[in-house]
């Protein structure tokens, strides 16, 4: 039976993982930190508090055959994630939905025919949609855009909504209800006992074997039959001399508090420019967590400098990645999945959904 190496014990790689070793295949997963689960990783603080490591993860799926795939591995508890903005210690919904409106232009929106009249009237119309900003415009007007969008979406990603592509702000949905949820999916859900023991339990058969603070080196192709490499392609390649392409990381700053709560949600983002930060997340609202008279909250401030979270969807990195992938074309026993690998943002479902696709195709090629 031919051996495989995965390189990344996120949910990428840990996925591919299970697939071939439930299949019979020997499965060596390498991780370069300390910890499996990727940015899903988590763990309970001194008080208690279950906290995501690297920003709060929320699982949430229409693909009924990803969410029959997840739900081998853990319990699952229903959470309907809702996130606030707050401005001058005003809150609102977000996305945008008629109480958004109501709080922020000063209107009187009371149903759904109303909402649509003042998008109607406050919105703009493009012959094509080329960018973020005229996504933004075209969704929610020029007052909404300026209020919420324009500066969030420079600290977030060092880049004014016109240098985005246009998919970044697509993702967020805009509303004419007073539906505040952030997301619309049928599958909504927290696992029970985190993500960690989540990905443990996915990681945990014998014909697994997990190799933590171990980096790739290129020799160790030779050692496999198949190579699976979920970290950044640039990274893989770096030898070719092309530019690197750029990446968006968080610095998380913690801070621990003598009280039962922070904030009335467990997201609240600060869209203004008036505060570094982007977001602050109070986990102990995650799965109703009981610690009296104490609470934890991070403040999430977003760097060029760090691991690498969030590829920076502009023309000039997509036009870089295509090089990047050309290279890949001469690696018959190296593939790429993932995120950082193929320079695209994944939720978590569409990663499981990816790598459990590539294993289809493997299977029968």
């Amino acid at each position: 039976m031919p051996k495989i190496l995965v390189v990344g014990a996120g949910i990428s790689g840990t996925t591919l993982a299970d697939c071939f070793a439930k299949a019979g295949y020997k499965v060596t997963v390498i991780e370069k930190r300390n910890h499996i689960a990727g940015n899903c990783y988590d763990y309970k603080n001194e008080h208690g508090i279950l906290m995501n490591q690297y920003g709060a993860h929320i699982f949430h799926t229409n693909n009924t055959r990803v969410r029959k795939y997840v739900e081998q591995f853990s319990e699952w508890v229903p959470w309907e994630h809702k996130v606030i903005g707050n401005i001058k210690d005003t809150y609102f919904p977000i996305p945008v939905n008629m109480d958004t409106i109501n709080t922020l232009c000063n209107t009187n929106l009371k149903t759904e025919e109303d909402t649509k009249q003042w998008l109607k009237e406050n919105t703009k119309t493009f012959e094509t949609i080329e960018n973020s900003e005229e996504v933004a415009l075209s969704r929610v007007g020029p007052v909404l855009y300026d209020t919420i969008f324009k500066d969030y979406t420079f600290k977030q990603w060092a880049k004014h909504p016109h240098e985005l592509d246009k998919s970044v702000l697509e993702r967020i949905p805009v509303r004419t209800d007073t539906n505040p949820n952030y997301f619309n999916d049928t599958f909504q859900a927290l696992p029970k006992y985190g993500y960690t023991e989540f990905v443990k339990s996915m990681l945990n058969h014998s014909n697994i074997t997990v190799n933590l603070n171990t980096e790739y080196e290129h020799s160790m192709s030779r050692e496999y039959d198949h190579v699976f490499y979920t970290g950044p392609i640039d990274q893989y390649y770096a030898a070719a001399g092309y530019p690197k392409l750029e990446y968006r990381s968080i610095r998380f700053e913690i801070e621990t508090l003598p009280i039962d709560e922070y904030q009335p949600n467990s997201v609240v983002n600060y869209p203004s420019a008036n505060e570094p930060f982007t977001r602050i997340v109070e986990y102990k609202h995650f799965l109703n967590q009981h610690a009296p008279g104490k609470t934890t909250i991070v403040r999430e401030f977003t760097t060029a400098e760090g691991d690498p979270y969030y590829p920076v969807p502009t023309k000039e990195n997509q036009e870089l990645f295509e090089r990047y992938k050309a290279l890949s074309h001469h690696n018959s026993n190296v593939m790429f999945l993932g995120r950082l690998a193929n320079y695209k943002y994944y939720n978590m479902d569409q990663a499981i959904l990816a790598a459990l696709e590539m294993y289809d195709c493997f299977m029968v090629s």
